[in-house]
């Protein structure tokens, strides 16, 4: 009986695993060269996911941190793309390839795509909650 159970909770794991991967795949797809964030994203508001880190893009000219969490306080769990700082800016701030891993708990502040149905988000601050590592703005944390 245990072994029936393992088997069936590696299947929803690899499901899971398949859709965000999935879903990371879209939304990476959909961005493509340098723009305007305002074009894309309401820069005045501000939302505040919090999730699991399933892939940290380190690249130029925007790197891209892909979670599968909530908008808080009562999202549906989702995956979400927040667009980042080019490495020259974050390598300033003293971020690396190395400084967010697959797995993290993270909580971002994030001005909302325009699009209501399109879960990429600019993001303005970030922390992990394993060891209270920030990074970004302090002010307004929440629409």
């Amino acid at each position: 009986m245990n072994g029936t159970r393992a088997v069936s909770r590696r299947r929803g794991v690899v499901s899971l695993s398949a859709a965000v991967l999935a879903a990371v795949v879209v939304f990476g797809a959909r961005v493509a060269g340098h723009h305007s964030f305002a074009a894309y994203y309401l820069e005045s508001d501000t939302i505040e996911v919090e999730g699991d880190i399933v892939e940290f893009q380190y690249r130029n000219p925007h790197s891209w941190i892909h979670v599968l969490g909530q908008e808080r306080p009562f999202g549906a769990l989702k995956p979400y793309a927040a667009e980042w700082a080019g490495t020259s800016r974050l390598e300033s701030d003293g971020i690396t390839k190395n400084t967010l891993h697959v797995g993290d708990t993270v909580r971002i502040w994030a001005s909302p795509n325009r699009d209501p149905n399109d879960n990429r988000i600019r993001l303005k601050r970030i922390e992990r909650r394993g060891d209270g590592w920030k990074w970004g703005q302090r002010g307004r944390e929440s629409r």
